[in-house]
């Protein structure tokens, strides 16, 4: 007897079996203890040495897999990010995906000359009204590094702009425990207060090891302060193949896992059941162009296989997407933003990130952001699946209109056309008289219209006057500290 129990088909994929899972994890258990890791922070050293570590020489140490294992234990499996109104947006965690902006890109695409140029922080404020507006931009990156604020000062700045111009949350970077302080003190302000602030985050850090196998000063120092303050990190290393890892695919996966799972460790001994993002980014190095690439075929590879494992450890997963190693938006743009964005969403990773990068990481567009809009929702669609049951199998409507009839007309056609099929808003379906008609617009020239139009009539939830109020005087005080 047939029945409509599990009738919903969804894509489904996975590139490790259990036993590849297994061997990963046992080769990064071993590097773990017997060849350790090098932390630059005295705190981290005495913290892991208290619990079993081993320190060696120069600051390396060994970590037992106990210790490993327990951070993994420890770890929440799911992590809830909310807006500045402390509404839930995002549960991390799982296969659910999110997307959202990058971080730190010194160039940008100017929209109006097209040429590029240094990212000013203008450009932050026009990524951040532009990701606002996009219904599959779940979260926002500080994107870019602006020429015109002082080192040092940028990463607080760019979180003030963003908070300042979008509710929802932030993906943030800092250089320094210093700034890091400010950026949370910002936060707390509009929280209303720190445990407040713990209790619905609406920001996460973004902070890396130094592949291989080498923790910071800095980037340790910040992994604790976001433990110790309850502030969800993003703790991700980013090897490249050939260069600061082993060529092989298998061995750069194992010790860019290591790395993050070194620094697991460090944050949960500090605070157990602190709030962390993992993953890791093992790609290549091109030998003949001696630059960084952000989607190559190796890297999905490896993309795929860390989200397996780290859905294996039942750990929310960073991931990345909409990206090019395109230096300008162009039909390389449009392929690798869409192989990307599948490719992450078919990982099921949680917080998938970079939507609007050009030229390896380097150069930003706004009106990518809104292109890879585009394709997300193209891409969730296809992750939607489709229904077979009775009603979606629709031998009654076949035999209601039987050989030669017109489906066209029949209510079923009616009922169902919405939820079942996907329409574009900027990907063209005219035939070809009609697009001529309709002046003959590429995406290209719809991008550039969308993002103007954008940014003259988009209107973000702005921020509480007194709390704008707070924000500039923490920005004031960052900068005259910053001049002794």
């Amino acid at each position: 007897m047939e029945t409509d129990i599990f009738n919903h088909c969804l894509p489904r994929f996975r590139l490790l079996d259990d036993s590849q899972i297994r061997r990963i994890h046992h080769s990064v258990l071993r590097v773990l203890d017997e060849v350790g890791v090098r932390i630059h922070h005295n705190e981290a050293l005495d913290l892991l040495a208290s619990h079993g570590a081993r320190i060696i020489s120069d600051n390396v140490v060994q970590i037992p897999s106990f210790l490993v294992e327990d951070a993994i234990a420890s770890t929440p499996a799911n992590l809830v990010i909310y807006n500045r109104d402390r509404d839930p947006v995002m549960e991390l965690g799982g296969g659910r995906i999110y997307f959202g902006t990058g971080t730190d890109l010194p160039k940008t695409v100017d929209l109006k000359t097209r040429e590029i140029r240094d990212t000013m922080a203008e450009d932050i404020v026009v990524s951040t009204i532009i990701s606002d507006a996009m219904p599959n931009i779940d979260f926002i990156g500080s994107y870019g590094l602006p020429k015109d604020v002082r080192p040092g000062l940028h990463y607080i700045r760019c979180f003030q702009l963003e908070t300042e111009n979008s509710n929802k949350p932030i993906f943030f970077t800092a250089e320094s425990k210093e700034d890091l302080a400010v950026i949370w003190e910002m936060a707390v302000s509009i929280a209303g207060n720190s445990e407040a602030l713990a209790r619905h985050p609406f920001l996460i850090n973004y902070s890396e090891p130094t592949s291989p196998l080498t923790h910071s000063t800095e980037a340790i120092a910040k992994l604790i302060f976001c433990a110790k303050n309850q502030i969800p990190v993003n703790y991700t290393p980013a090897l490249l193949a050939g260069s600061t890892g082993p060529v092989t695919l298998a061995g750069a996966l194992v010790v860019a896992v290591a790395e993050a799972l070194s620094g697991l460790v460090v944050h949960q001994l500090t605070n157990k059941g602190a709030p962390i993002i993992t993953g890791v980014a093992a790609t290549t190095l091109d030998m003949l162009e001696a630059t960084v690439s952000y989607t190559s075929p190796e890297y999905r590879l490896t993309h795929s296989a860390y989200a397996d494992l780290f859905h294996y450890y039942d750990l929310p997963i960073w991931g990345t997407a909409g990206c090019s190693d395109s230096q300008f938006p162009d039909l390389q743009t449009g392929a690798e933003y869409a192989f990307t964005l599948l490719n992450a969403a078919l990982d099921g990773t949680n917080l998938i990130h970079d939507c609007g990068y050009l030229g390896q990481g380097f150069v930003a567009s706004p009106e990518l952001i809104i292109f890879a809009n585009e394709i997300i929702d193209m891409v969730k669609r296809y992750m939607q699946g489709f229904v077979i049951d009775t009603d979606h199998l629709a031998f009654e409507v076949v035999k209601r209109v039987g050989p030669g009839g017109n489906f066209l007309e029949d209510e079923h056609t009616r009922d169902f056309f919405m939820e079942e099929h996907w329409r574009p808003t900027l990907f063209n379906r005219k035939n070809l008289p009609n697009w001529i008609r309709s002046g003959k617009k590429t995406v290209n020239d719809k991008l550039i219209d969308k993002a103007r139009e954008i940014l003259k009539s988009h209107q973000p939830e702005p921020l509480p006057h007194e709390l704008k109020k707070d924000l500039d005087k923490i920005w004031d005080d960052a900068k005259k500290k910053k001049r002794r």
